[in-house]
């Protein structure tokens, strides 16, 4: 048989196994080599076509941006240190300055944002009150009354053999002390309360509850007693000497608007001592900041002075040992003025309040603002008469 006639005749027909190998290894490098051909061919129109890319990429670019990208020596300079730790082109750059800056608005200035607080800054105010040193009970009730027995029970000797007469009985007063309520209404938008830098509800309930303490300490100096507490100074003041029930004592200076020119503080020793001893022990002095500067000043016969600082943080200033309360609401030192007060108010005047602060959002009554109502109920009056006594600025 020829090799032609073998060939056609198909491995089936082949007498010799290695030559059918062959033949078949040989077919199958053949297509590996196709396959390798191909692939090459592929991957080489890939890179062309990301080629064409890149150079439309960078013609479509702004010119400032080709030449950034191209031309940015200290890319340069740090690639060659990161590389090979040559700093030398590093060292040879120049800075460039800028023309844009914030000193000048129109420069730059107005693209700086400004940084807005966290919280605002209030005024001071002085928030100083009786409630200190009062007697403060929680009620929840629309008043509060105190039971007062200030008259004597009667009272005798008594022999074994005589007989006993009827003595006089106690008489109960009551002192009834409604109480008057604080509101504020304060508003703000909605767009406001969602877009301040800072808790404006927050702040807003700081500044309600910081002005209902003034209000409330100012009424329990001098209120009328309409619509809000009954002040101290308020009721009926008469000189000591002839005080009754229903009305405060009172001792004067000695000279109209003023202290006596002689023996000034004499006033103030006749004040402590027209206050029973049974209240001495537990009484306090009450004036205002003026006053307060005016009697620091006082000196005894002995050449000390009668005003004494607190000695640790917090405590009160003394005078004649009796702590001072400094309360702004008092009068100033001025002619008939009752400037100054001591008195055991603990026992003398009494504050009946809700415990709570009510403060109620309200975003639907006045829109697009939202209000913000807040409320308090508290009342004050003079639970004991004899509890107090006053400095009368007047010759008598």
């Amino acid at each position: 048989m020829s090799t032609d006639q073998k060939a056609r005749s198909g491995p089936l027909e082949s007498d010799d196994p290695v030559a059918e190998a062959q033949a078949a290894l040989s077919g199958f490098l053949k297509e590996v080599k196709g396959f390798q051909d191909d692939m090459r061919i592929r991957m080489q129109n890939q890179e062309e076509r990301l080629t064409m890319l890149k150079t439309r990429s960078f013609a479509g670019r702004h010119a400032l941006a080709t030449t950034a990208a191209e031309e940015a020596p200290h890319q340069k300079a740090f690639a060659a240190y990161l590389r090979s730790g040559d700093d030398d082109g590093l060292r040879g750059l120049a800075l460039e300055g800028k023309a844009l800056n914030t000193a000048v608005a129109a420069e730059g200035g107005y693209l700086v944002d400004p940084e807005t607080s966290e919280t605002i800054r209030g005024v001071l105010r002085a928030t100083a009150s009786i409630r200190q040193i009062a007697n403060v009970v929680n009620v929840d009730a629309s008043s509060f009354d105190v039971l007062v027995d200030h008259t004597e029970m009667g009272s005798g000797w008594a022999t074994e053999t005589a007989s006993l007469s009827e003595t006089a009985t106690p008489q109960i007063d009551r002192i009834s002390i409604p109480l008057h309520e604080l509101s504020a209404l304060p508003k703000a938008s909605q767009r406001l309360l969602d877009d301040t830098a800072f808790d404006i509800e927050s702040w807003l309930a700081h500044r309600i509850a910081d002005k209902f303490a003034r209000a409330e300490a100012t009424a329990f100096v001098s209120g009328d007693g309409v619509d809000k507490p009954t002040g101290f100074l308020t009721h009926p003041k008469v000189a000591n000497g002839s005080w009754a029930w229903g009305a405060l004592g009172y001792v004067a200076t000695g000279a109209d608007g003023d202290f006596a020119a002689l023996n000034a503080a004499d006033a103030v020793v006749d004040l402590v001592y027209a206050l029973g001893a049974e209240y001495r022990a537990n009484a306090s002095f009450v004036m205002n900041s003026k006053t307060a500067g005016a009697v620091r000043k006082m000196k005894d016969a002995d050449g000390r002075f009668l005003w004494s600082d607190g000695l640790a943080a917090g405590e009160p200033a003394r005078l004649m040992g009796y702590p001072v309360l400094i309360a702004e609401d008092m009068p100033d030192i001025a002619s008939g003025a009752y400037a100054v007060a001591f008195g055991d108010f603990t026992n003398g005047y009494t504050i009946a309040e809700r415990p709570d602060l009510r403060v109620l959002r309200d975003p639907f009554s006045a829109k697009p603002h939202v209000l913000f109502y807040a409320s308090k109920r508290v009342g004050g009056d003079v639970s004991d008469f004899a509890a107090i006594k006053l400095l009368k600025f007047a010759a008598s």
